[in-house]
C-alpha cells in the first residue's frame, strides 16, 4: 500500500507544482485585468448607472399611475345624515387611483432620451479608454520583464566567462607565465560580477512584482510569465506617417469618440431648453370613492319620505354611491419666471462652447501624443541598429584582447575593462530592443492595430 500511496503523492505534487507554476502570457494578462482591475470596474459602474438613467428617460414618456387610500377615526360631536349635530364616533375610509401624461412639452423628454443616449455612448468610450490604457501600461510592465531576464541571462554569461578565464588563469600562474597578483584580480572582478547577477535577479523580481500588482494578484511568489516569440527588428521598418495616423485615430480612438458625443449631447441640451418655451399640454384622470360606518342606508316610504332601512351601508354600496370619476386636460403656457428659461438657454449654448474646445483640446493632445510615439519609435529604432553595431564591434575588439590575454601580452585590467565594455554593450542593445519594440507598439496601437507579442 505504502508503493502504491508515495508515488501517488508524489504525481499530485508535481501537478499541483505545474499549476503553481503557469506562465502568464502577455494576452492572459490583459484578459485577465479587463476582468478584475478594480478602476476598470469602476468605469463600468459609471456606465451602468447612465444606462439606468437612459432607460428612466424613455420610462418618463409614459403614463404615471398612483393609487392612494386613507383611514380615520373621529371622535366628538359631528353631523348626523339627519343633518344635526350629535355625539358619535365614526370611522372614515377613501381610495382613489389618479393618472397623468404630457401629451407636449416643446419635446423636451424626447430629447432627453437622445441626450442620454449620447452621454451613455460616451460613458462607453471612456471605458474602452481605460481598457486600452490599462493595456498599455501592461505591455510595458511585460516587457520590462522580459528586459530584465535577458539583462540577468547576459550577468550570468558575464560571470561564466569571468569563471572560465580564472581557470586558465589559474594554469597560466601555476606555469609561471602569469603572475599570482593576476589571478587575484580575476577572483576580484568574479566577486563584482556575481554581485551584479544578484541585483539583476532584484530586478527582475521587482519586475515580475510590478506587473503582479497591476493585475491585483495575491501571490507573487508563484507568478511568471512566458516568454513569447518577439516580432523581427529590421532596418527595412519604414515608420507611418503622424499625420496619416493621426487621421485615422480621429475616427476610432475612444476619446475622440467621447468628446464627440459629448458635444453633440451638449447641442441637445440646447435644444431641451429651447423647449421650455413652448406650451405644455396634459391629460390626466381620476377615480375615488369612499366609506363611512356611521351612513345608513335609506328609502322612502308611501308619502315619498325618506326612512333609514339600516344604521349602515354596506361597503360595496357606499363605493358605488360615492364613486367620483374626472377626467381632463391641462395647458401651461410660460409667460414669465424670472429668466429662468433665458438663463438655460444661455447655458446651454456656453456648454456646447466648452465641449467644442475640449474636442479641440483632445484633437491637439492625440496630434502630439502621435507626433512624440513617431519620434521616439524612430529614436527606437536607430538607437538599437546603433546598438546591434557597437555589440558587433566589441565583439570583435573583445576576442582579440582575449587571445592577448592568454599570451600574456595584455594585463588583467585590460582585459577585463574590455570585457565590460562587451557586455555593457550588449545590455545597451537589450534597453534598446525592448524600447524599440514598445514605442512601434505604441505607434501601432495609435493606428488601430491590437497589442500583441
Amino acid at each position: 500500500m505504502k508503493k502504491l500511496l508515495l508515488p501517488l503523492i508524489a504525481i499530485a505534487f508535481t501537478f499541483s507544482f505545474a499549476n503553481a507554476q503557469e506562465k502568464w502570457s502577455l494576452e492572459k494578462c490583459i484578459n485577465y485585468a479587463k476582468e478584475h482591475n478594480i478602476d476598470l470596474q469602476l468605469r463600468k459602474l459609471d456606465a451602468e448607472v447612465q444606462a439606468n438613467n437612459t432607460k428612466q428617460s424613455k420610462y418618463n414618456l409614459l403614463p404615471n399611475l398612483n393609487g392612494s387610500t386613507g383611514f380615520s377615526f373621529n371622535y366628538g360631536r359631528s353631523l348626523s345624515p339627519e343633518n344635526t349635530y350629535v355625539s358619535q364616533n365614526s370611522k372614515n375610509g377613501s381610495l382613489g387611483l389618479s393618472s397623468q401624461v404630457t401629451l407636449f412639452e416643446g419635446f423636451q423628454k424626447y430629447n432627453s432620451i437622445k441626450q442620454n443616449e449620447l452621454d451613455l455612448k460616451a460613458s462607453l468610450q471612456d471605458v474602452e479608454k481605460a481598457k486600452e490604457d490599462l493595456a498599455l501600461n501592461i505591455t510595458s510592465s511585460y516587457l520590462n520583464i522580459l528586459f530584465n531576464k535577458e539583462l540577468l541571462q547576459v550577468a550570468q554569461e558575464k560571470l561564466k566567462v569571468t569563471k572560465l578565464q580564472i581557470k586558465r588563469t589559474e594554469a597560466l600562474v601555476e606555469a609561471g607565465t602569469l603572475p599570482k597578483g593576476t589571478l587575484m584580480e580575476q577572483n576580484a572582478q568574479a566577486a563584482r560580477e556575481e554581485l551584479e547577477v544578484v541585483n539583476s535577479s532584484n530586478n527582475l523580481d521587482l519586475a515580475l512584482l510590478d506587473l503582479v500588482q497591476l493585475l491585483d494578484l495575491e501571490n507573487p511568489a508563484e507568478f511568471d510569465i512566458s516568454i513569447p516569440e518577439l516580432p523581427v527588428l529590421n532596418a527595412t521598418r519604414s515608420m507611418i506617417n503622424p499625420e496619416s495616423v493621426f487621421i485615422n485615430a480621429l475616427e476610432f480612438r475612444p476619446e475622440m469618440k467621447a468628446a464627440r458625443y459629448r458635444l453633440e449631447s451638449s447641442e441637445k441640451g440646447l435644444v431641451i431648453a429651447k423647449g421650455q418655451r413652448a406650451p405644455s399640454l396634459s391629460m390626466s384622470g381620476y377615480w375615488g370613492s369612499s366609506y363611512n360606518n356611521r351612513q345608513p342606508e335609506t328609502g322612502l316610504d308611501e308619502s315619498g319620505k325618506p326612512f333609514i332601512i339600516r344604521k349602515e351601508m354596506k361597503l360595496n354600496d357606499q363605493l358605488k354611491l360615492f364613486e367620483s370619476k374626472s377626467f381632463g386636460f391641462n395647458l401651461s403656457i410660460p409667460i414669465f419666471n424670472g429668466g429662468q428659461v433665458n438663463r438655460n438657454i444661455a447655458n446651454a449654448k456656453i456648454n456646447i462652447d466648452r465641449y467644442k474646445l475640449n474636442m479641440e483640446n483632445s484633437k491637439n493632445a492625440l496630434r502630439k501624443e502621435i507626433q512624440q510615439a513617431h519620434a521616439n519609435a524612430k529614436a527606437a529604432m536607430n538607437k538599437y541598429f546603433s546598438s546591434e553595431t557597437a555589440v558587433s564591434s566589441t565583439e570583435e575588439a573583445f576576442r582579440y584582447t582575449e587571445e592577448k590575454f592568454n599570451l600574456g601580452l595584455v594585463n588583467s585590467v585590460d582585459y577585463n575593462q574590455e570585457k565590460n565594455n562587451l557586455f555593457q554593450a550588449k545590455s545597451n542593445l537589450l534597453q534598446a530592443k525592448y524600447e524599440y519594440i514598445f514605442r512601434t507598439k505604441i505607434l501601432d496601437f495609435y493606428n488601430g492595430i491590437e497589442i500583441k507579442l
